[in-house]
């Protein structure tokens, strides 16, 4: 029987195309296409289980297994629900959250981070990761922020595209999502965004673009909210004119689960695969009701009475065809790592880039724990674990090293004592879809009594170090819900007012995935940006706050002083209007393309901290910026170069920001665009030339009149220098 079998396969791998790895894709393609039956084609466009799809096993095709991202391969789950499977080896390593990796503004960590978590996903037999996440930050209140990269759509474009390259380069396809305009958490299956076209390709979709033309995603989830009144995972416009047609997109679109409303549409209008809906086309339903989803025995239902011929079919089994021969069918791809040492290298490393040094009053920071005796510190953060909750980003790490544990073991090491202080109470639940963490942090005292203690505490300590913000909770940072408000929530500004008071050396470690509003911040001398940063939290905290690792992370959205300063909340654009019947909210982006910084100097307000933002424990010179040439054509480049000096005391990095200003326009245009991005790495002393280079491309912007890219010739100006708000030169050129 052996014998048998063995010449069995080789005979059909000698007559079967689609089995030849030899041959171009698009050719073994058609071929298996030409192989499969009606029934075939229907069971690999729609979900098999919570999280997979059908294979051809007919032909040799495995089930395919999609799992959430971005930030960590998510435990395995049970087939037909949300709860975990119970399974003690799906563990994994939870690397920084996105606003952390874009706040490195560097594209290196991007790729290390994709083939990092490529390697997990391998290992744990996962063929696509749903993630990474290029929504634009549009407002602080918007609850998954922290899962997506910022407010510029250059900087989330240039961070995004290595991400996709390090993780496919594993075998593993990406999901860019949510595409598009997911900006609303709390009634995101009712958003219909009205937004102009201008605004909507220079702000909303570069990003996703640079996925597409660039990375070459293999995957798209569609958003779960409406754009001209059509759904995004079965929109014309989104994914039949601008993904399929405009860029060309050859991989699949997959709903976001729940996301397909509408068999028709979902025929007609570019859903390729079909995630999550169950019997009523939204939530919830029967268990194994997979044949009653609109991609499954509605459409087959649909050919069989002529209403639709195979063609529309044809093009969807294609494309996960194409998806199949680059995941479960690429017999070169490897077998992957799971919670190697190189992984949590690199989450740390990604984290320590990240952070974001926000202000250092009399360089209060490092800390300078020689000779000192007492160090407090105080908040719930320092003791919760952030790997667990806020949506579908949650994870089942293998190890989560939490603040105060890092804090201790480096005041140890100087034979200094660290004490803590709760402070306040914010969520004591660290549970969520049955994984659970074996640390509680039940409380039950007072606030008063909290507060007392944390203040009697500070009286005598040498340093106090808050760590507080925000957490992955309802409300907060989490997925299905926006924030209610700006403040900080549980009672923390009274804490910190009165922390201040008796103290003079208080460092507020601000843990969010947002910015949130600081009205003590005139009287806190040092406030770290600390992000959510996964499995070596503590550690990179505490190698920042200790000086063992300087800081050089940038903000990568702006800090306003106060919400209405943000332009969606000074136009009473956000959260919108419930039309007439209450099933659809009408949301107008009327701020346009003055998002973030844009709107900044749109509107001629002072953020606390800028975009671009962030400090460094040494000190830098930038050189005058020179061009390469005055004058540039539509078809050339011009290239700027400055000399950047570390003229402080250690090695640091600094990132040159490059914007665009466009002199004269026939259209209303920003102050200024981020149009490039450089960051070096400097020892103590030591110069170096840096150069970015911009074509055509920097110099545009979107004609909805014309429907096309233009750039007017006329003079422009390059603004360099290290933030939004600090720019050390500028030089005047022309284009043709």
């Amino acid at each position: 029987m052996i014998v048998l079998l063995s010449v069995a396969i080789g005979s059909r791998a000698q007559t079967s195309v689609y089995l030849d790895e030899t041959k171009p894709i698009e050719q073994r393609v058609e071929d298996a296409l030409s192989r499969m039956t009606l029934d075939e084609k229907i069971a690999v466009i729609h979900a098999q289980s919570k999280f997979s799809s059908a294979g051809v096993k007919r032909l040799g095709f495995p089930d395919f297994w999609t799992d959430d991202g971005p930030h960590g391969v998510r435990p395995d789950v049970l087939w037909d629900e949300w709860e975990q499977a119970g399974q003690t080896n799906d563990s994994c390593v939870a690397f920084p959250a996105l606003t952390c990796l874009a706040a490195t503004f560097n594209p290196q960590m991007a790729r290390l981070y994709g083939e990092s978590l490529g390697e997990e996903a391998l290992y744990r037999g996962k063929d696509m990761i749903l993630g990474p996440g290029v929504n634009i930050y549009r407002t602080p209140l918007g609850g998954r922020n922290f899962e997506y990269m910022g407010e510029d759509p250059y900087l989330a474009s240039r961070m995004v595209v290595p991400y996709i390259q390090g993780l496919q380069s594993k075998g593993v396809a990406a999901c860019v999502k949510h595409y598009a305009l997911n900006n609303d958490e709390n009634y995101r299956h009712q958003v219909n965004v009205v937004v102009s076209d201008r605004a909507l390709h220079e702000i909303y979709l570069p990003a996703f673009k640079a996925a597409v033309t660039e990375a070459h995603t293999w995957g798209i989830m569609g958003a779960y909210n409406l754009y001209k009144g059509q759904h995004n995972c079965h929109n014309e416009i989104m994914l039949n004119r601008i993904l399929k047609g405009d860029w060309r997109y050859d991989g699949v679109v997959v709903s976001d689960w729940g996301g397909a409303h509408d068999t028709d549409e979902a025929i007609r209008n570019g859903l390729d695969m079909e995630f999550g809906t169950w019997t009523d086309g939204l939530t919830m339903g029967k268990t194994n009701a997979y044949d009653l989803y609109h991609l499954a025995d509605a459409y087959r239902q649909r050919i069989k009475e002529g209403k639709y011929t195979e063609r529309e079919l044809n093009d969807k089994v294609r494309r996960v065809l194409r998806l199949f021969f680059r995941t479960t069918m690429n017999r070169q791809r490897g077998y992957g790592f799971l919670c190697s040492e190189s992984h949590y290298e690199a989450a740390e490393r990604i984290a320590e880039e990240g952070i974001v040094l926000l202000q250092n009053k009399g360089g209060l920071l490092p800390l300078r724990l020689e000779g000192k005796k007492r160090v407090l510190v105080v908040g719930e953060n320092a003791i919760k674990m952030m790997t667990v909750g806020g949506g579908s980003s949650s994870l089942k790490v293998q190890r989560e090293i939490l603040p105060l544990d890092a804090i201790e073991a480096a005041c140890a090491q100087m034979g200094v004592t660290c004490e803590y202080a709760r402070g306040y109470v914010g969520d004591t639940v660290q549970s969520y879809n049955g994984v659970t963490v074996g640390r509680s942090i039940a409380e039950h005292r007072t606030a008063g009594q909290l507060v007392a203690e944390a203040v009697e505490k500070a009286r005598y300590a040498d340093y106090v170090i808050v760590f507080g913000g925000l957490n992955k909770s309802d409300f907060q940072d989490c997925e299905g819900h926006d924030r209610k408000e700006y403040a900080l929530p549980y009672g923390q500004d009274q804490l910190l007012e009165q922390l201040a008071a008796v103290n003079k050396n208080v460092i507020f470690v601000n843990i969010s995935g947002n910015a949130v509003a600081m009205p003590w911040r005139h009287r806190v001398p040092a406030i770290v940006q600390g992000w959510f940063i996964g499995s070596q939290a503590g550690e990179a905290l505490a190698a920042v706050l200790t000086g063992k690792a300087n800081p050089s992370g940038k903000l990568p959205f702006t800090w306003p002083e106060a919400l209405n300063d943000v332009p969606a909340h000074r136009l009473d654009a956000f959260p919108g209007v419930w039309r007439e019947g209450g099933q659809i909210i009408d949301e107008e982006y009327k701020e346009g393309i003055y998002v973030g910084y844009r709107g900044v100097d749109q509107y001629k307000t002072r953020p606390a901290f800028a975009f671009g933002h962030g400090m460094s424990y040494t000190t830098f010179r930038l050189g005058k910026a020179v061009a390469d040439k005055k004058t540039m054509t539509q078809d050339d480049k011009i290239s700027f170069t400055l000399t950047v000096t570390n003229t402080g005391e250690c090695v640091g990095s600094e990132v040159v920001q490059l914007y665009i200003r466009d002199v004269k326009s026939s259209q209303p245009r920003p102050a200024k665009e981020l149009k490039g991005f450089a960051k070096v790495c400097l020892q103590p002393g030591e110069s170096r030339d840096v150069t970015i280079t911009i074509g055509r491309d920097a110099l545009s912007f979107y004609d909805d009149t014309r429907g096309q890219w233009v750039a007017e010739p006329g003079d422009f100006e390059a603004l360099i220098g290290t933030a939004s708000d600090q720019i050390s030169s500028r030089v005047k050129f022309s284009l043709k």
